[in-house]
């Protein structure tokens, strides 16, 4: 599990830990870890064509110093100086004396370059690229592209890019994450994240955000023991479907199964779909929800909206157990604000979110965070990459998945899963960020073979959950 950091706190951690270091030691740590990522793109250092785009302050003299490494290498280099007054002096005189040199600032001058470095704003940077920045990124976009920490143009602590922007194929980060480059449009500029260890991890705060990573997701996977049985692997009830979309029904308890529950209870209005298709769930049409014997329902997924829906949603919502709400569900409780103390997931794409809540803004972190401590529940905000949050101000964000997960029913499938998650007894925040990775790699399964629908992304639940537990 890797930890996400504000830019703020990474200041903080980089004064302390210079204050412990000889001058200049904690740059030539960045500075080597960047000459590293870039000879490994390049391959053959020798001859390269090496195009420093220099700002001012540290971010550009990580530049310098990371250029003089791979001119000393035999590589090629050019720094264009964006303001060659403020441009780092130490690592301005090393470049040089390695046998580097100075162009004119121009977009000209990338022509034929091999490999362009973007060292032009660092984390600190607010606000879209001004000429002739916004020229030299987008000169840039063509080439084989490294950034610095964070491309420049994006802000690092929410991933907002609110004009012109350096995109890049690869971004060396130092010492850890920043939300900036896992969430919002900032992860789609960040492209490949490097993270280099510059020894920051003694004097970093407590993350609070996490990406997780295949170990944690496997060791999260309930696993049913030798005494367990259908009852205590969990029995999730569910509510979705109807008339006018039996498919959301289906699609929803099929995940539940698919995702490890020992049973399904289902309790929505599509009961002859879902009992066509599985016909282990147990059917229990007209039954109250209050009357079921489950560990965690799942409601919402094409249920419709009308009264009877409506009263069905507050029975689930009337129960002591865990309870997810998506789609409709989340629609009629915009209107009726929820009210309860067992754990609720809520699991909204932007639309929905602003029923509920006031955004999404280009801060998807912040707003997630925002809504689930005014909602008192977790919110999954979902979006190309999906961020959990937690009443306490806990988030993930998730780092798998495709686009192609952006098609009708793929919810439906997240709904049922972490539906299954909840009723094996995880935690409503960890069962929602697990469910997101689970969900994120079976997409990634489906679409190997083209575009999926949402019965694909379904059938690759299983192999999805197999691979991880595997390892």
């Amino acid at each position: 599990m890797r930890g996400v950091h504000t830019v703020a706190e990474v200041r903080a951690a980089e004064e302390a830990l210079m204050a412990r270091l000889p001058a200049g030691a904690l740059m030539a740590r960045a500075a080597t870890g960047l000459a590293v990522e870039c000879a490994r793109l390049l391959g053959r250092v020798y001859g390269a064509r090496v195009a420093l785009l220099v700002g001012a302050g540290n971010n550009g003299g990580d530049g310098l110093f990371a250029g003089a490494q791979l001119a000393r290498r035999g590589a090629r280099v050019q720094a264009l100086l964006l303001d060659p007054q403020r441009a780092h002096a130490d690592g301005l005189a090393a470049l040089l004396r390695a046998g580097g040199r100075v162009v004119p600032a121009d977009a000209s001058a990338l022509a034929g370059v091999d490999l362009v470095v973007d060292g032009i704003v660092g984390i600190g940077g607010s606000g879209a690229l001004r000429p002739p920045a916004a020229a030299l990124a987008a000169a840039a976009a063509e080439l084989l592209t490294v950034a610095v920490d964070v491309p420049s143009g994006v802000d690092a602590d929410t991933g907002a890019v609110p004009g012109a922007a350096v995109r890049a194929d690869v971004t060396v980060t130092f010492g850890t994450l920043k939300a900036g480059l896992v969430v919002g449009a900032g992860a789609a500029r960040a492209g490949e994240v490097r993270l280099v260890d510059i020894g920051l991890d003694a004097t970093l705060p407590a993350a609070g955000a996490h990406v997780l990573e295949a170990p944690d997701v496997a060791a999260l996977l309930p696993v049913p023991g030798p005494a367990d049985d259908k009852y205590t692997r969990g029995v999730v009830g569910v509510v979705a479907g109807s008339a006018a979309y039996p498919g959301a029904g289906v699609l929803a308890t099929g995940s539940a199964i698919h995702g490890g529950a020992g049973m399904v209870r289902y309790a929505g209005t599509a009961a002859d779909a879902v009992r066509a298709a599985y016909p282990e769930v147990v059917v229990q049409e007209g039954a109250s929800p209050a009357d079921l014997r489950v560990q965690a329902w799942v409601v919402g997924p094409g249920m419709g909206t009308a009264d009877s829906s409506r009263a069905l949603l507050r029975s689930v919502l009337g129960t002591d157990v865990p309870v997810l709400v998506d789609a409709d569900g989340i629609t009629m409780l915009g209107a009726d604000p929820l009210r309860r103390a067992a754990p609720t997931v809520l699991t909204p794409h932007d639309r929905e979110f602003a029923r509920i809540a006031s955004g999404p803004s280009s801060d998807r972190v912040g707003s997630a965070r925002a809504a689930a401590r005014d909602l008192g529940a977790v919110v999954l905000l979902k979006g190309d990459a999906t961020v959990v949050a937690t009443p306490d101000g806990a988030a993930w964000i998730n780092p798998t998945g495709t686009p192609w997960l952006g098609t009708a029913g793929s919810g439906d499938v997240l709904s049922g899963l972490i539906g299954s998650l909840l009723a094996a007894g995880l935690d409503a925040g960890p069962a929602a960020a697990v469910g997101a990775y689970v969900h994120g790699v079976a997409g990634q399964i489906a679409a190997a073979d083209g575009p999926p629908s949402s019965a694909d992304v379904l059938r690759a639940v299983r192999p999805a959950l197999l691979s991880l537990a595997r390892g």
